[in-house]
């Protein structure tokens, strides 16, 4: 360490001292580094770097964990100070923007809200603990654009395209697969996971209801391929569907965001002709938003939606909570 050097405190990164008060707090790298949600090395890193800059050495590290030093004690004081600032620095701004209290009123269909919106919502709410956070949700497109119509909610997650008077943005495009019971074997030879018309004949077929709006974007699809399957059970919620293939009743074609979580013994392939769902956020065109509605925007952007729909461990978690 230079420690004969003058400090320039430019140098000194914001990221390093939460870094250095987080190990501080925990006496551990490893939990310091899952409390930032950023890699151990990283935290290793930030240390390394800002002791190189302070010219001390503000932690020991030993197999009991971390320990301050006397510099590094009187240092964290200094620190905390810093991040207690920029805390309520942070607060005034939001209050000046209207960001301390208010509501954000979502509405979206089922699988919508089930799997894309709670986590978005915890961040959300950590990050703007006054603002309320409110979920309608629905069966059918045609009644989320009609609760944003009647001004019930701000944010709408639907399907593209919408109908006229609103804004919309994709969020994500979702395939519809194939889904079969455990024991199924194709009859012809699977090509890069696409199975045959014939072989979606081999099991009675399951299905959402035809009149509404997955219903009816499947029978079109069908429709334009020429092909009708026979469909042996009409069922409205997707998890009953997804139990019965599980015990080898049927089996079906959904949505794979509908479909979660698939269990792990179902086989699933996409259609031979493939077929997606555009899902986006929409909003009415020409309505006064406050600006809580605007901060939720601009952190439902923020996220890999596709990740977030589809994780595994997200579901899990999801599930257990």
């Amino acid at each position: 360490m230079h420690g004969n050097n003058l400090l320039n405190h430019n140098q000194v990164k914001l990221s390093q001292i939460r870094a250095f008060v987080a190990v501080a707090e925990s006496g551990s790298f490893g939990e310091a580094a899952l409390n930032l949600e950023i890699s151990q090395s990283a935290i290793s890193h930030a240390i390394a770097a800002l002791e190189e800059q302070l010219g001390v050495v503000l932690l020991n590290r030993g197999r009991h964990g971390a320990i301050l030093t006397p510099i590094g004690k009187q240092l964290l004081d200094y620190a905390e100070n810093i991040l207690r600032s920029l805390e309520e620095m942070t607060q005034t701004a939001n209050q000046a923007k209207g960001l301390q209290n208010g509501e954000v009123r979502l509405v979206a269909f089922r699988s919508a809200a089930a799997y894309i919106l709670p986590a978005i919502i915890v961040d959300f709410r950590q990050k703007f603990p006054g603002i309320k956070v409110r979920i309608i949700e629905h069966d059918d497109d045609q009644e989320v654009e009609q609760t944003l119509r009647q001004g019930y909610a701000d944010i709408g997650i639907t399907h593209l395209p919408t109908g006229e008077g609103f804004l919309s943005w994709p969020l994500l495009r979702d395939e519809y697969i194939a889904i079969f019971p455990p024991d199924y074997c194709p009859k012809h030879r699977v090509k890069n996971n696409h199975i045959s018309w014939e072989d979606l004949t081999t099991y009675p077929l399951i299905s959402v209801p035809q009149n509404n709006t997955c219903g009816i974007l499947i029978r079109k699809h069908l429709e334009a391929q020429h092909q009708k399957l026979n469909v042996a059970y009409v069922v409205r919620e997707d998890s009953t569907i997804i139990r019965m293939v599980s015990q080898g009743l049927g089996s079906t074609i959904l949505a794979r965001l509908a479909a979660q979580p698939i269990p792990s013994e179902l086989q699933t392939y996409s259609l031979p002709v493939p077929l997606y769902r555009q899902i986006g956020v929409t909003m009415r065109e020409n309505a006064m938003q406050v600006p809580a509605v605007y901060a939720f925007l601009d952190m439902l952007r923020s996220y890999d939606i596709a990740q977030l729909a589809y994780s595994k461990n997200y579901l899990k978690a999801s599930l257990t909570a």
